[in-house]
């Protein structure tokens, strides 16, 4: 008969043996206890007591269940295993589509199935709000390292085992928060020669433990948030740090390559034009190095970026248009403005009195290009930071040479 891992061996069988997530244990007490159990879905990174959760409050019932795994079931077979159950413990809810999640709204709304639903993703992403307005959703957090320590002593209490306490330290160190990684490294550890064990030769000794990034969940968007916030807070030693925590979780390179040039255009803009060429730069050598070496150039364009002057002038211009627009709507474009590509166009008057502005001296000409409820409006408003002030010298000048709207006008001068 094949021993049972260590981590299904440890699973615990009560609320009381349970450890961790102390920050909704009032809660689960709760629904333990509670007259009728609602649909729930547990939210939260691998190995933090999700699907034991899930064991425990449908045992706790008394009614029948069935746990299944959305990758390894599709909805026909799905409907031959709910036969005769009340309850449905699902893991990775985020596998099944939106179309499929739809398949469980008549029997939660009619009250004919409980669903206990575990996901590792954000469920603002991967679940619909149909379905999700009618889950209670339970997040949880990675265990400490206190929680784990408690987690791999109760191990070795039942084994029968000791281990030393910086070994113990070591596993909890390369766990990052998962119990089902610790245990599986502790039954490892255990099956070492007792000299194998101790701090030094197991550091050489241990299988390499990849850090798991919840690549479209929530860690997925804090890294990433965290990055371009600190490029933006011209830091580049937190803007290199969340790189290393998404790259070395496995994150696609190109993902990250893509903020990096809207990072250049955002938040450097014209205070360093230089920077969107680079980080396009960096995302076609991305593409021509690959992994692991493409983390050079994606460094390199952290620095960059975090290093220079932050300008979102035209960022911020693009928006004030946007919501001009938005408000109301495109204006027609003046007459002088229009081609005239045919003859009964410029009957109409496209393009008459348009000036050419290479005519003219320094190859500029006062004339009106906005639409004339608009006479006036500046959306692009210059902060003179960085390469912007070299840039904007000549716009200055245009805009001191302009034909100024009449006092009392209402409109927005330069």
């Amino acid at each position: 008969m094949t021993q049972r891992p260590l981590a299904e061996a440890m699973r615990p069988q009560t609320l009381e043996d349970f450890i961790g997530q102390g920050h909704f244990r009032d809660r689960l007490q709760a629904l333990l206890t509670a007259p009728k159990l609602p649909s729930l879905l547990l939210f939260g990174p691998p190995g933090c007591g999700k699907s034991t959760v899930a064991l425990l409050l449908a045992q706790g019932t008394g009614r029948p269940f069935v746990r299944l795994s959305a990758p390894e079931v599709g909805l026909t077979s799905l409907r031959k295993h709910l036969t005769g159950k009340e309850i449905l413990i699902l893991d990775e809810l985020h596998r099944y589509s939106k179309a499929q999640q739809d398949f469980f709204l008549p029997l939660i709304e009619s009250g004919e199935l409980t669903l206990i639903a575990t996901t590792t993703e954000n469920p603002s992403f991967s679940v619909t709000k149909q379905l999700l307005s009618r889950l209670h959703v339970l997040r949880l957090r990675p265990l400490s390292s206190a929680e784990l320590t408690a987690v791999a002593q109760r191990a070795l209490a039942r084994l029968g085992e000791s281990l030393s306490q910086p070994s113990i330290e070591l596993l909890v160190s390369a766990s990052h928060g998962d119990a089902r990684t610790l245990l599986n490294l502790l039954e490892f550890t255990l099956s070492l020669p007792a000299a194998d064990r101790e701090v030094e030769r197991l550091k050489t000794r241990l299988p390499e433990v990849i850090l798991r990034g919840d690549r479209d969940g929530d860690s997925h968007y804090e890294l990433a948030s965290a990055l371009i916030k600190s490029i933006r807070g011209s830091d580049p030693d937190a803007a290199l740090y969340y790189l290393a925590c998404l790259l070395e979780s496995g994150e696609d390179p190109r993902f990250v390559t893509r903020r990096l040039i809207l990072s250049a255009s955002e938040d450097v803009g014209l205070g360093d034009p230089m920077a969107l060429p680079l980080a396009v730069a960096c995302d076609h050598a991305v593409e021509q190095v690959g992994m692991p070496e493409g983390f050079i150039p994606m460094a390199e364009t952290v620095v960059y970026l975090a290093l220079a002057p932050k300008n979102n002038a035209t960022y911020a211009a693009y928006r004030a248009a946007q919501k001009e627009v938005r408000a109301n709507g495109p204006r027609p474009v003046p007459l002088h403005l229009r081609n005239a590509a045919t003859a009964l166009q410029r009957e109409w008057g496209y393009g008459h009195g348009y000036k050419y502005p290479h005519d003219y001296p320094d190859g500029w000409i006062e004339q009106e290009y906005l639409p004339a409820d608009l006479s006036g409006r500046n959306f692009y408003r210059p902060k003179g930071i960085g390469h912007e002030e070299r840039l904007i010298s000549w716009l200055r000048k245009v805009r001191q040479r302009r034909v100024r709207p009449a006092p009392g006008s209402g409109k927005n001068t330069p």
